[in-house]
């Protein structure tokens, strides 16, 4: 039965009746509509027939629509409409449980230990979502298992008992139980049901890696056009670490630990669908939904590219815009990874790559993986390797002294617990506790909190490649300058950077 008091989404009605009639893509996944007379919500773009005005309800997120008693719509599959931008308007609490409930972090643990890891009590947590997303914890956590869970039905073949433990039920009977609850669908009957036009083919020989990996599931994460691609593989390509990460062509690759699961991942744009295809190893699976949201904060797949462009370009940045529309700020799958790249390169973001320094590092304090790929046979040196390994071996494997230092005090910090680098960590806080570590100024705090903690307004004035491409004699003028891009400088940035970087 449909709740009689659903929670309406933060835009206007008109502004979303006419961004359905448009079918427009760049608000996708910042609404969703649920037809009163099917029962059944779908996102903006759905191209089914509009239904009248008076049978539409629109809700700010599918939990929302969910809790109203609507079904996902099996044709447009809100599974795969892009999420919120971090810089939306909803509370800092809200968005740092909501961003971690989709990461994964009720599956298998309850809400009080999420709450005491947030630094709140439970009921203050709970009442947090409520007022922000119109959801309970428990309900937004089941929400995106049960999307996750149709998404896998859709697009693989996997038997139903792996989609359940993928999603993050703890039993299949649990999983059985609430997907028929729901969607009022066992999950054979939805594999058995007409299917939309996005489900993902099967890639071709042709567009597999040159090192072939069997038996990846193929997903696919959707974002609102346009993705400058070429742009973001380049600035990955840059700075990839070696034996960890590969761009060939516009393929992106990489080897992934994440919480005891090892293996490899890969993406690559679908333009024309607005998406990226992914293939990931079946050893990842108990882990695919952190990876996921780790990998749309990497590829920055929750901007509104269109918002960003045009209000950078009437803050007088337009010609650098126009280059290169899309931009995306590349984030991480890990935060130690951030600062040991930052540290083991040039201070300039969109410098020389750290070559032969960053094997040697790699090589000595990664540990092996076999992939069945030669370019891909490292996982990324974890921030305990590094802190036990210490300055000494740093220095030794070719690392200057005074940054191997640097290295080993942020590694030493993030195994204790003491500096977290997550999407969900205050910023200035965090970014205070870098630049107490001695060595670590402005621009590396910055740089790191920018990617690590995905925040699109960090602006590190101080760089003198940004100084330079902005035509500013200081950083306080520098500043000042920028409060025209706020609340999204780091885009600013990144196009300055890029622009002093060919000139």
């Amino acid at each position: 039965m449909l709740s009689a008091i659903p929670r309406p989404t933060h835009l206007a009605a008109d502004i979303c009746a006419r961004a359905l009639g448009a079918h427009d893509a760049r608000f996708d996944g910042l609404f969703f509509v649920g037809i009163t007379t099917t029962g059944i919500y779908c996102r903006p773009v759905c191209p089914s027939r509009a239904a009248h005005d008076a049978h539409r309800r629109f809700f700010d997120s599918a939990a929302s629509a969910e809790r109203a008693g609507f079904r996902p719509c099996l044709r447009c599959r809100p599974e795969l409409a892009p999420g919120l931008a971090l810089i939306d308007a909803v509370p800092r609490l809200a968005r740092a449980a909501a961003y971690r409930i989709g990461a994964g972090a009720l599956n298998g643990h309850g809400v009080p230990d999420l709450a005491r890891e947030l630094g709140v009590s439970e009921r203050h947590l709970r009442r947090a979502l409520e007022r922000a997303l119109g959801v309970s914890p428990v309900e937004l956590a089941q929400t995106h298992r049960l999307l996750l869970a149709k998404r896998l039905l859709a697009d693989t073949s996997l038997p139903v008992t792996r989609i359940a433990y993928a999603s993050g039920f703890q039993s299949l009977r649990r999983f059985n139980s609430v997907f028929r609850e729901r969607y009022r669908l066992s999950p054979s009957g939805l594999r058995r049901a007409p299917r939309g036009r996005d489900t993902l083919r099967d890639l071709s020989d042709r567009e597999r890696p040159a090192d072939p990996v069997t038996d990846l599931v193929r997903l696919t994460l959707a974002y609102r056009p346009p993705l400058a691609w070429t742009v973001l593989t380049s600035l990955l390509r840059r700075e990839a670490l070696p034996g960890v990460e590969i761009v060939q062509g516009a393929r992106y690759g990489r080897t992934v630990r994440l919480d005891g699961r090892s293996g490899v991942l890969f993406a690559e744009d679908a333009p024309a669908q607005a998406r990226l295809n992914v293939e990931v190893s079946p050893s990842l699976l108990p882990v695919l939904m952190p990876v996921l949201a780790r990998l749309r904060q990497l590829f920055d797949l929750d901007a509104e590219p269109t918002v960003v462009d045009a209000h950078l370009d009437q803050g007088g940045l337009g010609s650098l815009v126009t280059r290169r529309r899309g931009v995306r700020i590349p984030g991480a799958l890990d935060g130690f990874e951030v600062a040991l790249r930052a540290l083991l390169r040039r201070p300039s973001w969109v410098g020389a790559d750290s070559g032969d320094l960053a094997r040697r590092v790699v090589w000595a304090l990664g540990e092996t993986l076999d992939t069945g790929i030669a370019t891909l046979t490292r996982l990324a040196p974890s921030a305990e390797r590094v802190a036990e390994a210490g300055a000494s071996r740093l220095r030794a494997l070719g690392v200057p002294p005074r940054r191997a230092g640097v290295i080993t005090s942020v590694a030493r910090a993030i195994a204790a617990g003491t500096l977290r680098l997550e999407p969900t960590s205050d910023v200035m806080t965090t970014r205070r506790a870098l630049m107490a570590i001695d060595g670590v100024g402005d621009l590396l705090a910055t740089t790191i909190v920018m990617r690590a903690l995905y925040w699109p307004d960090a602006f590190p004035s101080s760089d003198h490649a940004l100084l330079r491409a902005a035509g500013a004699s200081s950083p306080r003028v520098l500043r000042a300058r920028a409060e025209r891009w706020r609340p999204w400088r780091a885009y600013a940035a990144l196009h300055l950077w890029l622009y002093d970087a060919e000139r």
